[in-house]
């Protein structure tokens, strides 16, 4: 059974099937995107149960497609793509339960996030570099509507920027494509990861323009720009799938494409990026302690943790030593998945509180611990885990990330200060939200009800179980980092 292809093109059916459907009451629409995104989310965990292999991909569909250029509909998972198709059948999922309070143009922006989730899906399971841009290129069309349509007030400009940004951030992978095709004559991704076919000036070329699209991505400092605008003025629903997921695009692709088919520009470049990562990591957190919206102090603090990741990529290609390599992959794919589960977390709760109270500015609360107890102690978790705490899901990640740069770079483990900074930031919030003296306007503020429950305990759930028990997913992800030769 294809359950790759099942699991890619479901939701797009779904969405498919629910314009046609002639009567579209809340009701049918809300329960069709969650029977699709969960039955989506069923098929995940058959792949998962599928299992991988060392050193290559798994579960591997094919079809040919345009064989005149060597294109084809390749699809499978390693350890690197498959704990974040897992972490994005999720969300989605979770995306679905939260957004049946939605009563605008449901139908529409239920279309759209199905639409988003096939896109996603596809990007981190193709094994076609023009399939995976073409991927790559609709998940920008679904944001920028989703963002344009049901995001706050100045949301038409956050969306314009977002769109420009990464649309035009995306032509230069476009180009290092065309090179790695000229050069080999196929569009197999498996093909340039096995024999790299550029080398010299030809290589550290499409290794810039790749560099130059995942650094919008991802973001990394000084292209994080667009980020703070589109978090601030999306719709939560599109905060979580952003930051959830569409970073994740940029960071699996630094390992997937500029590490894997141009390993030896990479290396040369290596020290550069692992300064940008460094200062991207410790940027982030002190951008985050200047705001004082919460989900503008939430956003920044994804240019801060995906900086950590850009570390232990570029650790992982500096060193010589294959232990170290595979502890600073390890441990930035467990970030990718950590962040996602974490942020995705607190994007909902901020989403949330905004809906009770129409209102994002910490000294606009106080005392709220008493009053919404369920969405406080939820919001401090969350934090200590964002924060890094032992027992938490970044903890595991941060560590192996840190200890491989020591033991490589010693000189880059001054970005651990960023995590004392995240500390002192997320300490402040929740002294100001929920601690200190209670002020009255909120005093009829309603907690979590049943479906906020459902999406954030999982969340919760999982966030504490990798903290504490790390390799349900380490061990899959080893299988393959361990394996990488470049």
């Amino acid at each position: 059974m294809p359950l790759l292809t099942l699991a890619t093109f479901l939701p797009i059916l779904g969405g498919l099937l629910l314009m046609a459907l002639p009567n579209r009451s809340a009701r049918t629409i809300h329960g069709l995107s969650i029977g699709v995104t969960g039955l989506t989310f069923l098929i995940t965990l058959a792949i998962w149960a599928g299992g991988i292999v060392p050193g290559g991909f798994a579960q591997i569909e094919e079809l040919a497609w345009i064989p005149s250029i060597g294109a084809a509909y390749r699809l499978g998972v390693d350890g690197l793509s498959l704990p974040l198709v897992l972490l994005t059948s999720l969300l989605f999922l979770l995306s679905a339960i939260y957004s049946t309070r939605l009563k605008d143009r449901a139908a529409t922006f239920i279309v759209l996030m199905l639409m988003l989730e096939t896109a996603s899906l596809g990007a981190f399971m193709a094994l076609d570099a023009l399939l995976f841009y073409v991927f790559f290129e609709v998940s920008l069309v679904g944001m920028y509507f989703m963002i344009a349509g049901w995001g706050h007030e100045d949301r038409q400009r956050a969306a314009l920027m977002f769109f420009l940004y990464t649309l035009l951030g995306s032509l230069p992978l476009l180009l290092a494509i065309l090179g790695l095709y000229l050069s080999s004559g196929t569009f197999d991704m498996r093909v340039w990861i096995d024999t790299p076919p550029l080398t010299g000036i030809a290589a550290m070329l499409a290794l810039i323009a790749m560099l130059f699209t995942f650094a919008i991505k991802i973001p990394s400092f000084p292209v994080h720009t667009w980020l703070p605008a589109a978090h601030v003025q999306a719709p939560t629903v599109g905060s979580v799938i952003l930051a959830g997921v569409m970073l994740k695009f940029g960071t699996y692709g630094l390992v997937r494409f500029a590490l894997q088919m141009t390993p030896e520009a990479f290396t040369k470049a290596g020290m550069v990026i692992l300064a940008f990562g460094v200062f991207s990591a410790i940027y982030g957190a002190f951008a985050a302690l200047a705001q004082s919206d919460l989900k503008k102090m939430v956003a920044y603090t994804s240019v801060n943790h995906m900086g950590y990741v850009v570390m232990g990529v570029a650790v992982a290609a500096l060193t010589l030593d294959p232990k170290i390599r595979a502890v600073a992959l390890d441990g930035a794919t467990l970030q990718m998945v950590s962040h996602g589960l974490v942020t995705g977390a607190l994007f909902f709760l901020v989403g949330m509180l905004q809906d009770r109270a129409h209102s994002r500015e910490m000294t606009d609360f106080g005392g709220l611990l008493g009053r919404v107890p369920w969405l406080g102690w939820a919001f401090i978790l969350s934090a200590f885990a964002s924060l890094g705490l032992p027992g938490l899901a970044h903890f595991p990640a941060e560590f192996q990330i840190f200890l491989a740069t020591l033991q490589a770079q010693p000189w880059a483990i001054v970005a651990i200060l960023a995590i004392v900074v995240t500390a002192g930031l997320y300490l402040r919030s929740i002294a100001q939200v929920f601690l200190g003296e209670a002020n009255e306007k909120w005093s009829a503020m309603p907690d979590l009800n049943r479906a906020e429950m459902w999406v954030i305990v999982p969340l919760l759930a999982l966030t504490i179980l990798i903290g504490v028990a790390p390799g349900v997913l380490i061990d899959m992800i080893h299988t393959t980092m361990a394996g990488l030769n470049f």
